[in-house]
């Protein structure tokens, strides 16, 4: 029940990013953009490791790497 939770939020935090991007809640250098993309990401990765899924966790675990320069760099000035 619990990976279940965890797979949904991670689900909804990598497509709610995606939508706030569609509707210019968030551009696409804003840091919550890439810390949603982030946490939903590696909670996708960490759900698809028990079950050896390796299409998921090459796809999440990448995702979740390209989003972490965005998610920790300074801010724009």
């Amino acid at each position: 029940m619990i990976i279940q939770l965890i797979s949904l939020l991670g689900a909804v935090l990598v497509l709610g990013a995606y939508l706030a991007l569609q509707l210019n809640w968030l551009g696409r250098r804003h840091r919550t953009f890439h810390a949603m993309n982030f946490l939903g990401s590696a909670m996708l990765t960490y759900v698809a490791i028990p079950d050896g899924r390796l299409g998921l966790i090459v796809v999440e675990g990448v995702w979740a790497l390209l989003s972490l320069p965005g998610t920790i760099r300074p801010p724009s000035t």
